[in-house]
């Protein structure tokens, strides 16, 4: 008879140790606990700039903020939970609006040499104007707040996609696009079956980063719009109220990671097996 004999607990304890994303997040764990102890002592012994916070009355504040986060007595009153929300509906809106333009075109200039000489000139003149220039002007075209913050996420955020979009459908392996001429496939089944699939990975490349822009700019836009987040950090900080503005801050920064990482997810599902970061 074998007796087989089970990995012993000091092995599976080191097994645990080596692992990288255990190594990860040890570390991780370790640098926040000293980032913390470092800003709490600091900010305690006057080291910092007058009427710095402390960590733990910081974590205080978004703890009572996670915890009360919908209610509402006002415009000037709200939880961040609703000012959260009016944030994610205009960046939705202006976003999908901008992949809406921003991919078809893409697709367009990356098949078209001629087409792509015609725009260059607009997307490199447009492309590098700061987003906080288009508030004036969307302020007075459309006089409504909402409307503003959509204009600016779209003016903003449809470059990187259109870019990317472009590129990826420009690089297209010609072998596939001539095996589709040799089956007789049409141009619109040649783009729906080969060009978009191989450029796929390109294209939520440009999708993720247009994502990235459009987040950080409504809540700089949002700060003379009235509500959202942006105007949360503005009315906190004519409050002088310093801790809510870091509060902001942080839950900013997680939803920021929360939707980049759900695009990193989806440009590994199309990435054919590559690594994706």
């Amino acid at each position: 008879m074998t007796i087989v004999q089970g990995r012993s607990p000091q092995n599976k304890f080191k097994q645990l140790l080596d692992n990288e994303n255990v190594q990860a997040l040890g570390i991780f764990l370790l640098s926040l606990g000293i980032f913390l102890l470092v800003w709490e002592l600091g900010a305690n012994a006057k080291i910092f700039a007058k009427g710095m916070p402390t960590a733990s009355l910081t974590l205080k504040e978004l703890w009572w903020w996670l915890t009360n986060p919908f209610f509402n007595n006002g415009p000037n009153d709200m939880g961040i939970g609703w000012n959260l929300l009016i944030s994610l509906r205009r960046v939705a809106i202006g976003y999908i609006m901008a992949s809406v333009v921003a991919v078809p075109l893409g697709i367009l200039l990356g098949m078209s040499k001629i087409a792509t000489k015609a725009f260059n000139p607009y997307v490199q003149l447009l492309k590098p104007v700061s987003p906080l220039a288009w508030l004036p002007l969307g302020l007075y075209l459309f006089r409504d707040s909402e409307k503003t913050g959509i204009f600016i996420i779209l003016i903003s955020s449809i470059w990187p996609t259109l870019v990317n979009t472009a590129f990826g459908v420009s690089k297209v392996n010609s072998d596939y696009l001539d095996v589709a001429k040799t089956l007789g496939a049409s141009k619109w089944r040649t783009i729906f079956k080969v060009i978009i699939p191989a450029a796929l990975p390109n294209i939520i490349s440009g999708l993720r980063i247009s994502m990235g822009i459009s987040w950080l700019v409504i809540v700089a836009a949002e700060m003379l719009l009235g509500t959202g987040l942006g105007y949360f950090i503005w009315s906190e900080w004519n409050n002088l109220y310093l801790p809510n503005i870091i509060v902001a801050i942080i839950i900013i920064g997680l939803v920021g990671l929360l939707l980049d990482q759900i695009f990193a997810y989806l440009e590994k599902m199309v990435s054919f097996g590559k690594e994706s970061s």
